[in-house]
């Protein structure tokens, strides 16, 4: 008579906890959710990194042609009476106040640009108290870059009325100083690269003569603008 043999073991439905299945591993959760929070942090400092090294040379371009500029831009000349020397003066006051002037003028002209300067015309105005008494121009020239140049003028007036100031003109005589306003003015072209660019110098000047023995007492001069 045939023994009866046990029934084979059957496996387990569920895995033991020993081995647990990998989907419940935690080292793989946590290692998936670092690699997940990870990848957008470094794409960031990737793109900040990219975006610096793009905007240096842009702001160091943008640098080095604000400087270009602010010493490439052409400046006015820069005006100034270097001599004014005294030929004749003289007033008359029959049958009106007239005065006699004849003088000679040297200014000074500086180019401060980088580029040569092509002036146009001297105009030296000369007034007393305000009011004008003439004009004398001289011609044109050149400047050199960096450069100084004196321009000569020859001022001769000959018998200007002077109506309206006639008293203060008196005055002046008898206290030996007559002031006259002088005003220079020098207009020009810089020429940078393929432009023109118009300057101008101006200088003011009140200079006190000696009428008896035609000279210079003193004299104050500024620039304008």
């Amino acid at each position: 008579m045939a023994k009866a043999q046990p029934p084979p073991a059957r496996e387990p439905l569920l895995p033991s906890s020993a081995s647990p299945p990998p989907y419940l591993d935690a080292r793989a959760d946590a290692d998936a959710d670092s690699y997940v929070l990870l990848v957008p942090v470094r794409l960031r400092r990737l793109r900040r990194g990219c975006r610096c090294r793009c905007l240096g040379p842009f702001l160091s371009t943008l640098a080095l042609l604000s400087l270009a500029g602010f010493l490439l831009w052409p400046a006015d000349p820069d005006v100034s009476v270097a001599r004014l020397h005294l030929a004749h003066v003289s007033v008359s006051a029959r049958p009106t106040v007239r005065v006699t002037i004849s003088a000679a003028l040297k200014v000074r002209v500086r180019n401060p640009d980088l580029f040569a300067l092509d002036y146009g015309r001297l105009d030296v105005d000369i007034g007393y108290r305000g009011a004008p008494l003439g004009r004398v121009t001289s011609g044109g020239g050149r400047v050199r870059a960096r450069a100084v140049s004196y321009i000569d003028a020859n001022l001769s007036l000959d018998g200007i009325s002077v109506v309206e100031d006639a008293i203060y003109l008196l005055e002046d005589l008898a206290r030996g100083s007559v002031p006259f306003d002088t005003v220079a003015e020098v207009e020009g072209h810089v020429h940078l690269f393929f432009l023109s660019i118009p300057v101008k110098g101006r200088i003011s000047c009140v200079v006190h003569i000696n009428p008896h023995n035609q000279t210079i007492v003193h004299q104050d001069c500024y620039p304008e603008a």
